[in-house]
Order: structure tokens, then C-alpha cells, then sequence
């Protein structure tokens, strides 16, 4: 097998496995979603929510499902390890970096959520429906860590350097990157696919600028932790200012 026959196996198989299969559910959940007789802002999603009533059995359960993610990423890493591609070292930089884009993305990304759910373009969603209050922040922070991990590494470092391997030029590398962010947000609704395009593009443009990975990890998890957290903290406080099914 040639050299640009196995990168493209890789990319089919490896996607397919991991975030490619997590699109086209999400595409099918959508159609689905759309054909119902409510319409999508009168409909509800839940991004994390208890696996079992027992605590113990529930971090479990959840850190299993967890580690998926993280082993998608380990997984990448270790492909591209093989062909002698390592990855930029973190540095303290980073974390500025990081706050940046998060900032970049997240806020008007809020804004665009809630214009959307009034438009009707989205489903309502709740960051977190957890039953056990002890467990549910540092379960919040593993998930938004393991998001962050596995799909920066994935679908940015590891799909951007495979389809430059092959010689793909820079927008088309985007566009695919970026067009897989989107497709598996697509459950939550038409915004969500459309605002991860964005972010993809965002997201990809600056690793294939600087080669580094660890800034869109750190901004990725600073969104989620950020809404995840701050959803289980503040809610119960501010539901007047959250939207509620139907746009009301």
C-alpha cells in the first residue's frame, strides 16, 4: 500500500470511529428532530445527565464514557507519533492564548444560542441535568476536559496534518476540520452545526498558523467548564434570563 493510500485509510477508519460516526447521528437526530411536530425551540437537550441513580455507579459510569475521549486523542497521538510528528510542548503562553480564543468563540456564541433558540434554529440546551450535587461539578470539569482533549487533538492536530500530508491545500483542510466540528453538534440544532463551523475554522486556521494544539485545548475546555459549571452553579438564580422551550 502506498503512503497516500494508508493516510486516507487512517483518516476513513480513524474518523469513522471516532467523531465521523458521532456526525452522522447527529445529522440523522436533526432530521428526526426537524420532521417532529414541535419545533426545535420547543424541544429540549441535555449535554450531561446522570447514567445511574447510585453516585459511586454513576462517576463510573461517567468516567468511563469520559475516557473514550481521552483514548480518541491518545490514539491520534500516538499515529502521528509513528510517522515522527510530535506535537509543540506546552508552554505558559498557552494559557493566554487560550483565555483569547475562548473568549473569541464563546461570547458571541452565547449570543448567537439565544438568538437562535428565539428564531427557532436550536433546541433549548441544558449544560447539565445531573442528580447528585457532590459529584457534579468535578464530573463537569472531567467531560470538559475530556471534550477538550479529544476533539482538539482529533479533529484539528491529527486531521489538518494527515490531509497536508496529502497535500491538500490549507482551505480545503479547514473546510473538512471544520465541517466535522459542526456535523456532530448538529443534535442541538442548526446553529449549534453552523457556530462549530465557525469555530473550526477559527480553531484551525490558528493551528496550522503556529503548529500549536495546547491553546485550542485550553480554550475549548475554558468554554465548556465555563458553561458547564457555571449552568449548575447560576441557574436555579437566573432562570428568568435562560431560555426556556418554546422561546419563552
Amino acid at each position: 500500500m502506498t503512503n497516500n493510500r494508508r493516510l486516507w485509510a487512517e483518516i476513513l477508519v480513524v474518523t469513522a470511529v471516532t467523531f465521523g460516526t458521532s456526525g452522522l447521528r447527529a445529522i440523522l437526530r436533526l432530521i428526526d428532530d426537524l420532521l417532529a411536530p414541535t419545533s426545535l425551540n420547543e424541544q429540549q437537550v441535555t449535554l450531561n445527565q446522570s447514567q445511574s441513580p447510585l453516585p459511586l455507579l454513576d462517576v463510573a459510569l461517567q468516567l468511563s464514557s469520559a475516557l473514550v475521549l481521552f483514548a480518541w486523542g491518545a490514539l491520534a497521538l500516538l499515529l502521528l507519533a509513528y510517522d515522527g510528528r510530535r506535537l509543540t510542548d506546552p508552554r505558559a503562553s498557552d494559557l493566554g492564548w487560550g483565555a483569547l480564543l475562548a473568549a473569541i468563540i464563546g461570547i458571541p456564541g452565547l449570543a448567537l444560542y439565544v438568538t437562535a433558540v428565539q428564531l427557532g434554529l436550536s433546541k433549548v440546551v441544558v449544560p447539565t441535568g445531573f442528580d447528585n450535587a457532590f459529584t457534579e461539578i468535578p464530573l463537569l470539569l472531567t467531560w470538559s476536559a475530556a471534550n477538550a482533549f479529544g476533539e482538539e487533538i482529533v479533529v484539528v492536530a491529527w486531521l489538518m496534518t494527515r490531509l497536508r500530508q496529502l497535500r491538500i491545500p490549507l482551505a480545503g483542510a479547514l473546510a473538512a476540520s471544520a465541517l466535522l466540528r459542526g456535523s456532530y453538534h448538529l443534535y442541538q440544532g442548526i446553529s449549534a452545526g453552523l457556530g462549530n463551523i465557525v469555530m473550526g475554522v477559527v480553531y484551525g486556521w490558528f493551528f496550522a498558523r503556529t503548529g500549536r494544539i495546547t491553546p485550542l485545548i485550553i480554550a475549548h475546555f475554558l468554554i465548556d467548564a465555563i458553561a458547564f459549571v457555571g449552568y449548575a452553579l447560576l441557574a436555579p438564580h437566573l432562570g428568568w434570563l435562560l431560555p426556556t422551550p418554546g422561546g419563552t
